[in-house]
């Protein structure tokens, strides 16, 4: 492991008096957190000592910051382990990105993240693969797996529950990411896991319709609390609707 000090990012905020967000530990050790400025925006930030890996104490210290400094300031947030050199290093690339920050903190402002993963029930699932013959019949079928035909008709039931999950994904997100949407300021649809989750999404709402936003989930919960569970969460700083990290770590 690198034993060079450095500069580890957590987020931005727009401010222009010097700040302090009390401390935090990263590798092990505890160090102060506090802000670099360059115009109207802040970088919170804090020493540290070689490379910042993604163990689970690292991991919680890097969110954890960033969501007491989201009580007090609209943030973009950095993605894990952006360790710079020096000071001079952190305001060379503030200046840089200063426009596209400056941006960003207009999207963002009394904006916040939320996530919806919907889980569907394995009592459920059951009930919707018996409308279809073929899984249905492989299902509860003994399977003699050295038999030659046995290996065509996986395939074959293969593609058939590939397009099952399929339409329970477009089905999810078609009545339940699609009306959430048109509350949202924006929203995004990540991976989901085939047959584990439906539906894994983002969304980026504006703080004065989060009761709105949370009436419809648990419209839409209703709905459908026979078919899957919801989890519902946030707030958390925005990473789905902020790609500027990427281009950070692409200047150093």
């Amino acid at each position: 492991m690198s034993t060079h000090d450095g500069v580890y990012l957590f987020c931005a905020i727009h401010e222009k008096e010097p700040k302090k967000f009390g401390s935090v530990q990263l590798n092990g050790k505890k160090g102060g957190v506090y802000t670099i400025h360059f115009e109207n925006v802040a970088m919170v930030v804090s020493k540290v000592t070689g490379d910042v890996l993604p163990t689970r104490p690292n991991l919680m210290a890097h969110q954890q910051k960033i969501t007491e400094v989201m009580k007090q300031y609209t943030v973009i947030p950095m993605s894990f382990g952006n360790v710079f050199h020096s000071k001079n290093d952190v305001l060379l690339i503030m200046e840089h990105l200063n426009e596209e920050f400056e941006n960003l903190f207009s999207q963002l402002d009394n904006k916040m993240e939320v996530g919806l993963k919907v889980i569907p029930k394995k009592e459920w699932i059951n009930e919707e693969m018996k409308k279809n013959p073929l899984l249905h019949q492989w299902k509860t079928s003994n399977k003699d797996m050295e038999n030659p035909a046995s290996f065509y008709d996986q395939i074959q039931v293969g593609e058939q529950a590939q397009n099952f999950i399929l339409h329970l994904e477009e089905q999810a997100a078609e009545e339940i990411f699609e009306p959430l949407l048109e509350i949202a300021e924006a929203g995004k649809l990540n991976k989901t896991i085939p047959g584990k989750t439906l539906l894994n999404a983002a969304f980026l709402i504006d703080t004065n319709h989060e009761e709105l936003f949370d009436k419809k989930v648990n419209e839409l919960f209703e709905i459908w609390k026979d078919k899957v569970e919801f989890k519902y969460s946030g707030p958390w700083p925005a990473y789905n609707f902020v790609n500027i990290v990427l281009r950070i770590e692409g200047k150093l």
